[in-house]
């Protein structure tokens, strides 16, 4: 509508417009669906790609539709088809009518070059028809009101706000905690179907908040299925812009899953990566680095690097001593089962045996190692217990190398770091004892361990 940011604010209104959407009508079921599909078609085009020159016509709708000047209805082009006529009801303060058929664009084209038509006739019954017609769409029953969709008022909000900030600026700002959410909201994963699902946002936002008090350590346990690739992404590019400063971010997986993981940081993130295979770093656009062997791993072309667990399971020196050189803003490691001790006890094992077989494998041990090296550190696993309820604890164990609040203690005296003590207390065969005052104070003077622990 051209004319929204010249004339709007001068009509008293109410003004309707009734107008297509690419909608399903399986999608109008119900209020809840409606509005995601609203959100769906919306971001579809794209709108914070408009030139500066629009922006005030963006302040004029969002000014139009907070007001509740400006009434907007939604019809899906199943209904009638495209809704291609241009038609509409002028009335006046005087009770005098005016009805338009057409339209014409503000271009050089439309005005000089296109032959286009805009017919004007205030004969009541030529209103009386383009009224009816009117009418006939905005009362259809498949017509969704914009304005059940909160999310397009408050993204037009959003983009007449927005302001584009470079890369070597993000040291400079006065608050860069600001840029993390806004960054979020600018991401494809974001700005496509339904955005993040809520479990996701919440993972993020706790990842977030826990790095800004000293630091995140916690075990993501979501089932298969559940996107935790998205989740560990979304809390690591976070941390990257709320921590510019910072060391690079370490994504420990299995080597299979390397190119997922790369493939995705840039499909649903527009974040840039490079992975380690296994002679040289590959960055986000299948770019070779020059390469000096495994003196290289501690020269990542990107703020996010990706390595194979293999590097470590192999137990290559040279290749675990260039990345413990090294100082992270966060460590990632999926599929984190693979970190545990080497023969894991039976099921009815006593608390001895499970005291006893508490050798790591090498994975496990370089987790402990690099602990202490990275001020946030995130375990993810569809399976943290597999055979014995102990593997919990390892993942435990493994994020307070480094952080003395996971287990409850600023040293190792805490008797959250008796395996087995903890695992009776864990499955009700034990109590926190409440008689003694100052023993129960040893289970409770810290940070509880289980709040490290995210479903």
């Amino acid at each position: 509508m051209p004319w929204t940011g010249e004339a709007l604010a001068s009509v008293a209104g109410p003004v309707r417009i009734i107008c297509n959407s690419d909608l399903d009508p399986q999608d109008l079921v119900t209020a809840a669906a409606a509005q995601a599909a609203l959100r769906r078609s919306w971001c579809a085009g794209k709108p914070e790609d408009a030139p500066p020159a629009a922006l005030p016509r963006y302040r004029a709708l969002y000014a139009a539709l907070t007001s509740k000047k400006l009434e907007v209805r939604v019809l899906p082009d199943s209904a009638f088809g495209l809704i291609h006529g241009k038609a509409g009801v002028l009335r006046y303060a005087d009770g005098s009518a005016t009805a338009f058929l057409g339209s014409v664009n503000e271009s050089l084209s439309a005005w000089k070059l296109n032959y286009e038509l805009l017919w004007e006739d205030n004969d009541p019954e030529t209103i009386d028809w383009v009224q009816a017609e009117f009418d006939a769409l905005w009362n259809d029953a498949r017509a969704v009101d914009l304005g059940v969709c909160p999310f397009i008022v408050q993204d037009v909000q959003r983009i007449i706000s927005r302001t584009v900030i470079e890369p070597t600026e993000l040291t400079t700002m006065a608050d860069p905690t600001l840029v993390a959410a806004a960054a979020a909201v600018e991401t494809p994963v974001y700005r496509r179907d339904q955005g993040l699902w809520p479990h996701q946002k919440y993972f993020a936002r706790l990842a977030l908040e826990r790095h800004r008090l000293g630091g995140a350590r916690l075990v993501l346990a979501d089932q298969v299925g559940l996107g935790k690739t998205v989740q560990l992404a979304m809390a690591a590019m976070l941390m990257a812009l709320d921590d510019p400063d910072g060391g690079p971010i370490l994504v420990l997986a299995p080597k299979p899953l390397l190119q997922q993981w790369q493939d995705e940081l840039m499909e649903l993130l527009s974040l840039p990566s490079a992975r380690w295979n296994g002679k040289a770093w590959v960055d986000e656009n299948d770019l070779e680095y020059p390469s000096d062997g495994a003196k290289s791993l501690s020269k990542c072309p990107r703020r996010i690097g990706l390595v194979s667990q293999g590097l470590v399971v192999r137990g290559l020196s040279e290749a675990v001593g260039q990345l413990l050189s090294r100082r992270y803003t966060c460590v990632i490691v999926d599929e984190a089962h693979r970190a545990r001790r080497r023969k894991v006890p039976k099921v009815d094992a006593d608390a001895d045996e499970v005291n006893e077989r508490a050798e790591p494998n090498k994975l496990m041990t370089f987790l402990r190692d690099i602990g202490p090296k990275t001020k946030s550190m995130l375990l993810a696993t569809a399976t943290p217990v597999q055979l014995h309820p102990v593997e919990a604890w390892d993942l435990l164990h493994i994020l307070s190398q480094g952080n003395d609040g996971v287990l409850g203690g600023w040293t190792h005296s805490s008797p959250w770091f008796q395996a087995s003590r903890c695992l009776d207390i864990a499955t009700g065969d034990a109590e926190v004892p409440t008689a003694d005052v100052r023993g129960g104070w040893e289970y409770v003077r810290d940070v509880s361990p289980f709040e490290s622990m995210v479903n």
